[in-house]
This record gives structure tokens, C-alpha cells and sequence, in this order.
């Protein structure tokens, strides 16, 4: 049983100290043991009414995946965890104080990524701690799922799991279809890419699934989601973009620190001002506040990683005729150049959309 664990604390965060290495293994091990088969679950009569409508959902989604998407056919998903706890991992992200590249984490297999992931909180928030006495800005934020990339299927597969099976259909649908495309393309030490070619994968899927399968209600209840998330994206972008110009080499040159600290703590009120207009609109809805509460350097980098290049994998797409395996192979391809060549020739399709 060391075999897998030791293959997730690669994949997931390439630490070697034995603390870290102990608890991503018997993290992942309580996960992996707290899963049942769908079927056992649907069948169980303590199972209550409305968590088998989720499963029984979720099934229909993972077939679509397949069927329509194109993507692995594998045990992934094909079973269910209620671990009695709001996420499945915390990640941990920092950056310095004059910049939005976030410190990065590496090891063999996966490369480096920009986060660090606990299955405590408790131990996350510390690390973020230790983070700030180092002189970076930090952030925790909770995730609903992990891929271990397909590594794990032959042991069964990343599970559904309590922390995400209750969210509205199509975000349900999206977070799988983005899991799942982990396994379909992975390049090491590319954060950005990986994500955002995830990002790409569940926005489209997710779009396709909601018109072919969603009830008409599910569908408005979804836009009106979708519709804050991307205002809320938009806002996050703009200040992105702000921060980034703040600190330039030429605002340190021309600016000096102190003028820099200003103009950034100005955009942070300015975000937070608009943050306030925002959820007015929206009727009183809190469910950024928590972000927005510890909003810092950290965590716009890390949103970053999620947002930035996904225009160009959809042009990519609408390119490929919309045709997923023609898509999928159009990645791969992309994924043998360099860095700065690949990420300059989506940036580029994104253009000329």
C-alpha cells in the first residue's frame, strides 16, 4: 500500500519531508476506504432519498462524459465518499508582496505547481502561517476535488464525494468534466495550462450537458449562478490586470516602494468597493465573501491559473470543427512545444476568435 501512497504524494505535492509525506498518504487512504460503488450506495436503505437522486445524476454525467466528451472511460467517479467535512483538501498558495507569480512546489512526475495541499485545515492554515513569517502574502481556500490523474484507477479511481455531489447539476457536471480531463493531457510544471485547458473541457461540456439533459429549472437556476461567476471573474480580472501594471519594473523605477504600497493598497479598496456593489445586486448573496475577506496577492495569482488561457483552448476548439478527439489530439500536440511557444500561440488563437 506505500506504492500508490507514494505516487499521490508525487502527484499532488512533491514534498519530502515525512510530516507532509505521512499526512498525503493517509489522507488519501481514508478517502479511498471511505468509497462504495454507486450501485451499493443506491441500494443501501440508509442511504437518504436525496443523496441517491445526486448519485444517480452524477452517474448519468459520468456516462455523458464518455459518451459525448470523449473522455476516460475508467473507474474514475464510479463511486462515492461522504467524508462529513465541507472540502476534501486545503490549499495552501503564496506570493510576494509586489507580485502575482505564486511560489511553486516540485517534485518527479508532476513537476512543480503553485499550491500545497493538506487534508487538514488546521495544518494548511499553519503552513500559510509559516508562509507569512517568510515575507509572503498567503491564502487557504478549500477544494472539492482532486485528481490523481488517473494513477489511482487501478485501486478504484477518484470518487464522487459529499463535498461537491450537492452543488447545482451543472456545476456538478462541470467539476467532473474538468477532473477528468486531467487524465486526458498533463503537463509538468505548467499550472496555467493544465487548468485552464480543465477550465476550457468543463465550460463547454458543462454548456453541451445543461442544453442536451438539464430540466428547464435546473438550467435558470444555473445561469443565475453562472451569471455572479462571471461578474464576479470580471472583477477579479480587472484588478489582476491592475495589480500587474502596479508592479511592473518600470513602477518600481518610476514609482518607488512606498508609492507602489499606495497605489496597491488603493486597488484592493477599490476591488472590495466593488465587490460591495456587486453582491448588492445580486440580492444580498455571500458566496464570495469569504475570498473577497482574504483577498491578497496569493490568491489573484492562483485564480490566474484558472482564467488565463482559456479563450485560446475554446478557439483552439472551435478550430478542431468541435470535434473532442480532433481537440484532444490538437492539445497533446500543443503540450510537446515549449512553454512560451504554446502559451503564446493560444494567446494568439484567443486573438483571431
Amino acid at each position: 500500500m506505500l506504492v500508490p501512497g507514494l505516487l499521490l504524494a508525487l502527484l499532488l505535492t512533491g514534498c519530502a519531508d515525512t510530516r507532509y509525506y505521512a499526512q498525503s498518504v493517509s489522507g488519501h487512504l481514508q478517502l479511498m476506504q471511505a468509497a462504495r460503488p454507486i450501485d451499493d450506495w443506491l441500494a443501501d436503505a440508509a442511504t437518504p432519498a436525496a443523496v441517491k437522486q445526486r448519485l444517480a445524476l452524477a452517474r448519468d454525467m459520468r456516462r455523458f462524459a464518455v459518451t459525448e466528451l470523449h473522455l476516460p472511460d475508467n473507474a474514475s467517479y464510479q463511486r462515492y465518499a461522504d467524508l462529513h467535512r465541507r472540502h476534501v483538501v486545503w490549499n495552501v498558495v503564496a506570493a510576494p508582496e509586489f507580485s502575482l507569480t505564486l511560489k511553486t512546489w516540485c517534485f518527479p512526475v508532476a513537476g512543480c505547481v503553485g499550491y500545497r495541499g493538506y487534508f487538514s485545515e488546521a495544518d494548511a492554515q499553519a503552513e500559510a502561517q509559516a508562509q507569512r513569517a517568510a515575507g509572503l502574502e498567503a491564502s487557504v481556500y478549500g477544494v472539492p476535488a482532486y485528481s490523481t490523474l488517473g494513477w489511482m484507477n487501478w485501486l478504484g479511481g477518484d470518487p464522487l464525494l459529499n463535498t461537491f455531489i450537492h452543488y447545482p447539476d451543472g456545476e456538478v457536471a462541470r467539476l467532473l468534466f474538468h477532473e477528468l480531463s486531467h487524465q486526458v493531457v498533463y503537463v509538468p510544471d505548467d499550472t496555467v495550462f493544465n487548468e485552464s485547458f480543465a477550465t476550457a473541457v468543463e465550460r463547454l461540456g458543462g454548456h453541451l450537458w445543461l442544453a442536451q439533459h438539464a430540466s428547464p429549472q435546473a438550467r435558470q437556476a444555473y445561469a443565475d449562478f453562472d451569471a455572479r461567476r462571471q461578474q464576479f471573474r470580471a472583477l477579479t480580472r480587472s484588478t489582476r490586470d491592475r495589480l500587474q501594471q502596479i508592479y511592473t519594473a518600470d513602477g518600481l523605477l518610476t514609482q518607488g516602494e512606498k508609492s507602489q504600497a499606495a497605489m496597491k493598497n488603493a486597488a484592493m479598496q477599490d476591488f472590495k468597493a466593488a465587490y460591495a456593489e456587486l453582491k448588492g445586486r445580486w440580492g444580498g448573496y455571500s458566496g464570495y465573501d469569504a475570498w473577497v475577506a482574504q483577498a491578497n496577492n496569493a490568491a489573484f495569482g492562483a485564480q490566474a491559473a484558472y482564467d488565463e488561457l482559456v479563450p485560446g483552448f475554446e478557439a483552439l476548439f472551435v478550430r478542431e470543427g468541435r470535434d473532442w478527439p480532433a481537440f484532444y489530439d490538437a492539445v497533446r500536440q500543443l503540450a510537446k512545444r515549449a512553454k512560451n511557444e504554446r502559451t503564446q500561440q493560444l494567446k494568439q488563437w484567443a486573438a483571431e476568435l
